[in-house]
């Protein structure tokens, strides 16, 4: 009997780069989206082992390509930056460690539900939901903090406007009117939006 090809002993199993959901519900989350990819990623642009990135496929469960979720934005501490298709939890070692969802009254039970129960089962160590037209979250800015007893809520700083501590980030994230600010605690600078990168490059010419 002559030699023949070998048969695969197993499937290969695809992982899609897409879900077909829109990026975001409206222009508001678009633009708070973008902004805290452009604010993030400058922020962080000289360490080459945090990952920041936004509503790219994280798969969790190996071989089980339904096993996926989706955040609005999320950072990883202590893997390589590079580009990348999806996240497969098993291969880089870890989940995210900060998560930020832009949420509305449409994702509110995903949101505070499911997403939760999964971040926290992920060991996703800070977790941020931000309303921006306050539909059904108040304060429309909301924080959790990984603990060995589950999450618990992340108290606003005391004074001024509504501001969360992210201890991850080394950030405060402040609530102003339909827009996230991400504002450096010891100088009190906010970080810039690219608007405002841009004001400023015109206003040099």
């Amino acid at each position: 009997m002559g030699a023949g090809y070998p048969f695969p002993t197993t499937t290969e199993i695809h992982y899609p780069e897409g879900d077909g959901q829109p990026v975001a519900e409206t222009e508001i989350h678009r633009d708070n989206l973008f902004n805290l990819l452009f604010m993030l990623r400058h922020f962080f642009e000289n360490d080459a082992s945090v990952v920041v990135s936004g509503n790219l496929l994280i798969y969790y469960v190996e071989g089980n390509p339904r096993a996926v979720v989706a955040p609005d934005l999320f950072v990883v501490f202590g893997i390589p930056r590079r580009p990348r298709r999806v996240y497969k939890v098993w291969e880089e070692g870890k989940g995210p460690d900060v998560v930020i969802e832009l949420t509305s009254a449409s994702t509110r039970w995903e949101d505070l539900g499911s997403k939760k129960g999964l971040y926290e089962a992920l060991g996703v160590k800070e977790y941020f939901l931000f309303d921006p037209f306050g539909e059904y979250l108040n304060p429309p800015l909301q924080g959790f903090r990984w603990t060995e007893e589950g999450y618990r809520p992340i108290r606003p700083l005391s004074t001024g406007p509504l501001t969360l501590r992210s201890e991850l980030l080394g950030l405060d994230l402040r609530a102003e009117g339909e827009w996230l600010r991400l504002i450096d605690p010891g100088s009190g600078r906010k970080l810039p939006t690219p608007d405002e990168v841009w004001a400023a490059w015109k206003g040099e010419g």
